[in-house]
């Protein structure tokens, strides 16, 4: 064997490349040439993949958007140079083009046979295993816009009202801070027990008779209207100002604010929190007449509502209709023999003699820091009797406005297959009934009971049954709709964390319209001030009653006056 010589490689202890001394030299290399290293901006050329295998028909060359060769194309990766890249496109030191292809002869002969397959590189498999992935992926979309486009005549998923803003986006705020919700999802924080520092209001007894419904014997909802309910904010109650008063608490806020925050990565529509940094305190409220006080319907299912906002099936009818539905069904499932159960004080938003709804106000008190308490107003709407011990109950209504929206139609499978009814309203209204749950953790409730109720026909939305009554405990409804206190604290505590940094003013926190994330703008201080609805309603849809009715600015929203007006509209 004749050997071959390599010759003396000198080391470089100093560094990169041959040592500075040139006696190193092979006696034919050129002296004085520098070692030069590469710039990034050199053009390197390209490797060559001479393993690449060409049969694969996916990937046609003639077609721009897969280039054959774009696993080595380089030219718009910044790290080489950016722009040279672009100078030189035309650049190209191997010949990527796939050999031509015979335009006769039977195209098996050029694939491979069985034999020769087991030789392939094993990584070909995985490969066609991720594209069939892709390409079923890819097929699964197709069929669902196809079906989309053809329920919805090519109308985008959601309708254009739920893509709107909740709050007009002034051009003069300044945005602070946007906050996807891929982040909230990750947060975990854990709190201990609350503790109550008052009780206030009168709560009635719920009547048993409503769990033993069934679609067969169903009730129609009744309507009630002289009770008054209070959608109070935070910043307007009595019992809260008089709290951040006594220092008792750094945070203040109400159940369904904290709510709306904690199942935020759950919503879709929009909503907006007023948050007010004021001393060393933070206030979060809801503007009046505020998304927060409906409830969305079928926010968070895959068929589009119709567009037209004075339709009975658009989200804001059906959201206003919602709301009805749980004032009403919350009254009327209570024994009103004037048996109370009274608290400490009563209800601190009603007028002497004035009748209102059954509700108990827990203000109660979190420990976030050692330097820092969270105090919010929670609400149960009834009381039950279990054994001698008394229970808090919180009442809401599911309600059907449509067999063919949701694909179940109630009256047949609430007696057979109440799951199934159950699982189509958690994947069509998750975020809905995810903040009636928090709510009901929040106050510590033993039981939340919902109604499902539904329109006498799928087109008068005037007049409800009530078709079955479920209890649930809240931690065991919580576990089975995945919805984690530790999160839903975790998603508070962060945005108190980064309010607490602000300086002292006014923000507002907007849920994106169309993105799953939020934003935080600063605005005047005067902003909300006197906007009794961003866009005044038509007076048939109010739901706020007019002006004189509401006292310091707390709304008071009586049931009925919507109804009213649109049954004489109607008639």
């Amino acid at each position: 064997m004749v050997g071959f010589d390599v010759g003396t490689v000198p080391f470089n202890s100093d560094g990169w490349g041959p040592p500075e001394s040139s006696s190193h030299l092979l006696p034919n290399h050129p002296t004085n040439v520098p070692f030069a290293p590469f710039s990034r901006s050199d053009k390197l050329g390209r490797i060559a993949d001479w393993t690449r295998n060409f049969n694969n028909q996916n990937r046609n060359p003639s077609n721009p958007r897969y280039p054959s060769d774009s696993v080595f194309d380089f030219a718009g990766d910044e790290s080489f140079g950016g722009a040279a890249g672009d100078e030189d496109s035309s650049f190209r030191l191997v010949d990527g083009r796939p050999p031509p292809r015979p335009k006769f002869g039977p195209r098996w002969r050029f694939q491979h046979h069985h034999n020769q397959r087991s030789h392939l590189p094993q990584r070909r498999d995985e490969e066609v295993e991720a594209k069939r992935r892709d390409a079923e992926k890819e097929r699964a979309r197709r069929d669902r816009l196809y079906h989309l486009n053809r329920s919805g005549g090519n109308a985008p998923r959601r309708e254009a009202a739920a893509f709107k803003s909740s709050v007009d986006i002034q051009p003069e705020w300044n945005m602070l801070d946007q906050i996807p919700f891929s982040t909230f999802t990750k947060l975990s924080f854990s709190v201990p027990e609350p503790e109550d520092l008052l009780l206030c209001g009168a709560l009635e007894f719920y009547d048993r008779t409503y769990d033993r419904i069934t679609p067969k014997n169903s009730k129609p909802l009744e309507r009630f209207k002289n009770r008054n309910f209070f959608k109070v904010t935070t910043t307007d109650d009595p019992v809260i100002r008089r709290l951040a008063n006594e220092d008792k608490a750094t945070v203040f806020a109400t159940d369904s604010i904290l709510s709306t925050l904690m199942c935020a990565p759950r919503s879709v529509y929009s909503w907006d929190i007023v948050i007010q940094r004021v001393g060393n305190k933070l206030f979060f409220d809801k503007r009046d007449g505020s998304q927060l006080d409906l409830l969305s319907v079928h926010e968070t299912s895959q068929e589009p509502l119709p567009e037209a906002k004075d339709d009975i099936n658009s989200a804001y009818s059906l959201s206003v209709e919602a709301a009805y539905i749980n004032q009403n069904f919350s009254q009327q499932v209570l024994i009103r023999d004037g048996n109370k159960v009274g608290f400490e004080e009563g209800n601190p938003f009603a007028n002497e003699g004035e009748e209102v709804a059954s509700v108990a106000y827990r203000y109660r008190r979190w420990k976030l820091d050692d330097e820092m308490y969270l105090v919010a107003r929670c609400e149960v709407q009834s009381v039950a009797e279990v054994n001698n011990q008394r229970s808090f109950l919180t009442l809401n209504a599911l309600n059907e406005f449509d067999p063919k929206y949701s694909g179940v139609d109630w009256r047949q499978k609430l007696e057979t297959q109440r799951g199934a009814v159950l699982a189509t309203e958690l994947k069509n209204n998750a975020n809905k009934l995810a903040k009636w749950t928090s709510q009901a953790l929040l106050a510590s409730a033993d039981m939340m009971k919902l109604g499902y109720v539904s329109r006498v026909h799928p087109r008068d939305h005037f007049n409800h049954v009530i078709l079955a009554v479920v209890g649930y405990k809240p931690k065991d409804f919580a576990a089975q709709i995945n919805l984690n206190t530790s999160n839903m604290w975790g998603i508070v505590k962060s945005i108190v964390d980064l309010c607490m940094k602000l300086n002292e003013g006014k923000y507002v926190l907007v849920k994106d319209p169309s993105k799953p994330q939020v934003r935080i703008y600063e605005v005047p201080a005067d902003a909300f001030e006197n906007d009794y609805m961003e866009e005044p309603l038509p007076e048939e849809e109010q739901v706020q009653p007019p002006a004189e009715d509401v006292e310091g600015g707390e709304a008071i929203a009586t049931t009925n006056d919507v109804e009213d007006k649109e049954i004489t509209n109607e008639a």
